[in-house]
């Protein structure tokens, strides 16, 4: 059976940084598996530019990203297993993974990290009728064709979704030579970031379609054309106002799911909404000794986010593999007013650092808010904002000193409220 103080499932962004901080912290055993035959996950796919804006205060490919936390694993000889599948995760730490070198491979750590990412939703997962033809491809998919193959998924597209994949592929094809023939969206904003809306968009002259949907895919061996209808305000489409698009391939950018069956089989508590495991501040999750990070926790909106809960689960699990991890005293955080979500979803004092950053997304747009973290009628943090979205992540930092005066299994809440027209003046 091989052995590690500290085992990570996923090469990509928070998987490397994960390894990076276990050793930082003193874990000297550290085994990284990566399914596919390089490190980077998604990244090295991801050709267009803006990775790294917050950690690096530069804006990176997706390769260079990749490669340059690539590098450090490989300066801080951090062994590496890739093309290493995980098959199972049980409660005493041991896992079973396999390999065509190995074969069928046991290890037993001192604490596991799950850092497998996010997968995309796709046609079936969003019922689309009609026939199956070629030509319908996920974003991802075709992103990989295009940038790693250098094959085309076809001549004229349209995409359904306007998540950040959708829309950078939309542009991606455009400059290809395809003929992008529009972006069709169920809900009534976009999915994705704004400036994505602006650069990959608007920039380039590729129409928006809010409240659409496409409802039927045409053709036998190949997409010869969708139909594309509004919908009403429960996304039911609107009788008698169909509309038939010629085009040979259709884009799914429907959303993105945490890679989470490991976690489930591990035994996890999930968080029914963001569809991740439960975590506190080191990124731990229900069964002591396995941590989650990144995508398989929420879907972040920046990388940056994910490489810094890679960082705070690597040092959680170092230190508990060391025995030096405190014992959990959870205060819990709810979301309140127009907050949809917060992770991580407990903090306890003991364990924090200087500060903790607090990720969350709102249910609606808002205007001129505060967002604002407290316990009881005690505020904890504050913090004003222009403009809050659905589809963008926002993060309020607290400092550990505010949090040590609070009693174990005391409630914090995080409301988004309009600021008061006096003060907004």
């Amino acid at each position: 059976m091989k052995r590690a103080d500290v085992v990570i499932i996923g090469g990509g962004p928070a998987g490397m940084a994960a390894a990076l901080s276990a050793r930082a912290h003193g874990a000297e055993k550290v085994l990284l598996l990566e399914r596919d035959n390089t490190l980077g996950g998604i990244l090295p796919q991801c050709i267009h530019d803006g990775f790294g804006t917050l950690i690096m205060k530069e804006r990176l490919t997706g390769p260079e990203y990749a490669e340059h936390f690539a590098r450090l694993v490989q300066q801080d000889d951090i062994e590496c297993l890739p093309e290493t599948m995980v098959l199972e995760i049980n409660k005493d730490l041991s896992l079973t993974a396999v390999n065509a070198r190995d074969g069928m491979l046991p290890i037993q750590a001192g604490a596991i990290v799950l850092a497998m990412g996010c997968r995309e939703r796709t046609r079936s997962q969003i019922m689309i009728p009609g026939s199956r033809p070629a030509g319908v491809y996920t974003a991802g998919t075709a992103q990989r064709l295009v940038n790693i193959e250098g094959l085309l998924p076809g001549r004229r597209a349209v995409i359904l979704g306007s998540g950040d994949i959708g829309m950078i592929m939309a542009r991606r094809l455009t400059l290809e030579g395809l003929e992008v023939e529009g972006v069709y969206e169920i809900l009534p904003r976009p999915g994705g970031l704004t400036r994505n809306v602006v650069q990959c968009l608007e920039d380039y002259n590729i129409p928006l379609h809010l409240q659409h949907t496409v409802t039927a895919v045409h053709g036998r061996k190949r997409v010869e054309g969708v139909t594309v209808c509004p919908v009403d305000e429960q996304r039911n489409p609107l009788p008698g106002q169909e509309r038939y698009i010629d085009c040979d391939c259709l884009i799914l950018s429907a959303g993105l799911i945490p890679e989470n069956e490991l976690s489930e089989q591990a035994g996890v508590k999930m968080d029914p909404f963001t569809r991740g495991p439960i975590v506190d501040e080191s990124f731990a999750a229900s069964v002591p000794g396995i941590f989650a990070c990144g995508n398989v926790v929420t879907v972040y909106d920046l990388v940056d986010y994910v490489t810094q809960s890679g960082e705070a689960a690597g040092k959680g699990a170092a230190l508990f593999a060391r025995g030096k991890l405190p014992p959990p005293e959870p205060l819990t955080c709810r979301p309140g007013e127009n907050c949809a979500f917060i992770v991580p979803h407990a903090l306890t004092p003991e364990r924090c650092s200087e500060q903790v950053n607090l990720y969350l997304r709102v249910k609606e747009t808002m205007k001129s808010v505060r967002i604002t973290v407290k316990s009881g009628s005690q505020v904890l943090a504050s913090k004003r904002e222009k403009i809050v979205k659905p589809p963008e992540m926002a993060v309020v930092k607290i400092t550990a000193d505010k949090l040590r005066n609070l009693s174990p299994g005391t409630d914090i809440t995080i409301d988004i409220r309009p600021v008061p027209e006096k003060e907004a003046k």
